[in-house]
């Protein structure tokens, strides 16, 4: 960078040519009006008001700055003219052209060397709304938004604490995406981070749109459909995750945080398990884990009881059966496969549409082509109840990526169960379970603590298949280090 303002300010113009959101405001400064300064900044990125209001204003209206040079005079504008908030100066290009694409003005001085980078971000935002896709009835009703800075916010209301930790970084280098790891620094894992900030800075990609982006990257077993980092919209839900030593990846422009490890037992827990009394929040938690077996395991049941065990079942259902398939000139397999197709298309069809519409034509739609094609008979009435059954199952899971990984296994059941019957039943359902017993995340097994739950002294239990009172739950899971371990301690009152 220059001492000579006209050099830079043709540098950064070069630069800038053929942009058409860039502006470049230039004006005199001092008692005389001899000193040539030079704002430049992104339309659109920038707080305008805050510009004039807090640097344009102080500097050509207050007649008080003397005609020094160098560095005197970029302190004294600093310390006594601009009363923006945040200020820091640097005499690197680069840095300046990063600033300027995140919404931050520079102001050149002639005979400085140094450029005055200000925070004047002021782009629009959605702000915060109620969360779409992991709606509660009984808890807060914000959701994170498209705004870093907003989001980590969100969070810091929550806790409190001088240890929570905003480590920022920049991922992307095209789209230079600012990332903000959040954590307890007394209670998260050292390795764990460590280890992620090693995925993060190994990661070399043109841009980053995305928190999606992130999540694919940094996962352990990049083929298994499973997922293997929890992604939540909910701030509530990411500051409980980071209360157990874990870190929570927040990226902007994206309204979801990825959180730092995963297993697969907290993929089946919601905000709303922890607002509510813990026996009826334990009765949905089994009954989540029971639809989630029969969101991918009920179709391929049926139709290896059906072709190859139709002795299984009871003689007067069987009878039944029997009946109403008469008329389908399809085996089982195909019945069912042409129904859990219809219904992925119904599914699909129903997010892409408005949300009045699309529920419509998710309800609509499913009736009349069940209906249709049962009276066609290129279905049986069963047939329409088990793929009814799977689906309805399926959304009871509070999570989309576990259902959408529970989608795909679910086609190796039913094949598996048409080639072998109950054989093939089992064995697609053993080798889902070694699949998921084979994984980790960031060292944490993902079975856990349903597998390896020693290594905790099965604490972990009493937050898995059911969910013991808070009082019982006082010390912290395998997610955070052993030497800050206690969660608090509590007493429960005499009666309860």
């Amino acid at each position: 960078m220059h001492t000579d303002i006209d050099k830079n300010i043709r540098h950064i113009t070069n630069i800038y040519s053929n942009c058409g959101d860039f502006i470049k405001r230039e004006f005199f400064i001092s008692k005389d009006k001899k000193i040539k300064t030079c704002l430049i900044y992104i339309d659109s990125l920038v707080n305008s008001k805050m510009l004039n209001q807090f640097v344009i204003q102080p500097l050509m209206l207050n007649s008080n700055l003397n005609s020094e040079k160098g560095d005197s005079l970029l302190y004294d504008i600093k310390r006594s003219f601009i009363t923006a908030s945040d200020l820091k100066d640097t005499d690197d290009f680069d840095q300046v052209n990063n600033a300027v694409l995140s919404g931050d003005t520079a102001l050149f001085v002639d005979t400085c060397q140094n450029a005055i980078i200000i925070s004047s971000k002021g782009w629009p935002s959605r702000g915060v709304q109620a969360p779409e896709t992991e709606v509660v009835v009984q808890g807060p009703k914000e959701a994170f938004s498209e705004s870093l800075r907003v989001n980590t916010t969100l969070i810091r209301r929550r806790i409190r604490d001088l240890n929570l930790k905003v480590h920022q970084l920049k991922l992307g280098t095209r789209s230079q995406t600012d990332v903000a790891l959040m954590y307890i620094s007394d209670i998260v894992r050292t390795n764990v981070l460590e280890e992620l900030l090693k995925r993060l800075n190994d990661i070399n990609i043109d841009a980053v749109m995305d928190s999606g982006y992130i999540e694919q990257l940094i996962q352990d077993h990049w083929i298994s459909p499973f997922p293997q980092t929890q992604v939540t919209e909910r701030p509530d839900k990411a500051a409980a995750a980071i209360l157990e030593g874990r870190i929570a990846i927040i990226s902007d422009n994206s309204p979801f945080a990825v959180i730092v490890p995963s297993c697969f037992n907290v993929f089946f827990q919601s905000s709303e398990d922890y607002y509510q009394n813990f026996e009826i929040m334990s009765f949905v938690r089994v009954l989540r884990y029971f639809c989630a077996f029969i969101s991918f395991l009920l179709s391929g049941l049926y139709i290896s009881i059906s072709i190859f065990n139709p002795s299984m079942i009871p003689l007067h259902l069987a009878l039944k059966m029997s009946a109403a398939r008469e008329s389908v000139p399809f085996p089982p397999v195909i019945e069912v496969l042409f129904m859990e197709l219809a219904f992925e298309l119904l599914r699909e069809a129903g997010i892409r549409l408005p949300g009045a519409v699309g529920s419509t034509i998710g309800i609509v739609g499913g009736l009349i082509i069940g209906q249709a094609a049962v009276e066609a008979g290129l279905v049986s009435p069963i047939v329409v109840i088990v793929v009814a059954l799977t689906g309805i199952s399926s959304f009871a899971i509070p999570h989309i990526s576990l259902v959408s990984g529970f989608r795909i296994v679910k086609y190796l059941v039913i094949i598996l169960s048409a080639m072998w019957g109950i054989y093939g039943f089992w064995l697609a359902f053993i080798l889902i379970l070694c699949h998921l017993s084979s994984m980790n995340s960031f060292g944490i097994p993902y079975m856990y603590p349903f597998c390896s739950g020693e290594l905790n002294n099965f604490i972990d239990m009493e937050d898995s298949l059911i969910r013991f009172p808070i009082f019982a739950m006082n010390k912290l899971p395998i997610f955070a280090n052993t030497k800050n371990s206690n969660r608090f301690k509590i007493k429960p009152r005499k009666g309860r």
